[in-house]
């Protein structure tokens, strides 16, 4: 390959690149086969939009960014980053700010818990707990054997199925005694479950007799770990490094529900007294 500016270097060849040097493959296979052979100076933000259209035609505004956009404008970053095309800026997709994983809050977790407690799904409860307390998605959760669980330390090591990592994550209180209570074994899956789609369907039944909102694994482990997070009062760092997040942006936008914005910076302002009272 050439220097900056080079004329001979295609899409396929500064992907493998991104590749090499840390950069997620997930969703490129798609745009590696629609892009790859097209030299960088001949691709235009135009044709990045265009091939998520055609890539992802039915799919929501955030999906076509997500599989599509944000995957191929790294890699068009990283061909910058090493001197073999000009910056370029890519618009996405206009997306709405999706409802569809609100958090939940302490009088749901109770209600769910005293449901599925009663109906002796222990397994359901720690399983929702440990999503809750830790961030863990809960593909990682069902992995989790009995061997990666240390109540010495208090921690749980996951392995990561978005970056193939281990990461470990410290347990609370509730945690400890629930756990302890499911008599671990090793090389035995903790929560029992294999699938996803099982959780999500004893959860919702629990929720339709305890007559509360069905709320998916997702909505009870990471989104209501970092609004909840946020809601105590934690640095968004530390909120990030505990639930095993990388980007400020994604944790920011996608993640974090305030609830009583106004009253709880209110709260904090009323700390403060300039003599007048």
């Amino acid at each position: 390959m050439s220097g900056y500016g080079a004329k001979d270097v295609t899409f396929d060849q500064a992907a493998e690149s991104y590749i090499k040097h840390g950069g997620e493959a997930r969703y490129l296979p798609k745009i590696r086969a629609h892009l790859g052979d097209r030299l960088l100076i001949e691709i235009p933000p135009a044709a990045i939009r265009e091939m998520a259209l055609e890539l992802y035609p039915d799919a929501m505004p955030s999906t076509r960014n997500r599989q599509a956009v944000t995957p191929a404008s790294a890699v068009m970053f990283h061909a910058h980053d090493m001197g073999w095309a000009p910056p370029l800026r890519i618009r996405k997709f206009k997306a709405p700010r999706s409802t569809k994983h609100s958090p939940v809050n302490a009088a749901w977790l109770t209600a769910f818990l005293a449901q599925s407690d009663a109906d002796r799904l222990y397994h359901l409860s720690a399983l929702v707990i440990f999503m809750n307390h830790t961030a863990a998605r809960v593909s990682e959760a069902i992995e989790l054997t009995g061997e990666w669980v240390d109540f010495r330390t208090r921690t749980a090591t996951l392995v990561r199925t978005k970056t193939d990592r281990m990461a470990k994550r410290v347990l609370t209180d509730e945690l400890v005694f629930r756990l302890h209570n499911l008599g671990l074994r090793e090389g035995e899956r903790v929560f029992r479950y294999t699938n996803r789609a099982s959780v999500n369907e004893r959860i919702r039944a629990v929720c339709r007799r305890a007559r509360i909102d069905f709320r998916p694994t997702h909505s009870v482990g990471r989104h209501s770990f970092a609004t909840n997070a946020m809601n105590l009062g934690l640095g968004i760092k530390t909120a990030m490094e505990a639930g095993g997040w990388r980007s400020s942006k994604v944790f920011l936008e996608t993640y974090t529900h305030s609830e009583n914005a106004g009253r709880i910076v209110a709260e904090r302002f009323n700390l403060q007294r300039y003599g007048g009272m």
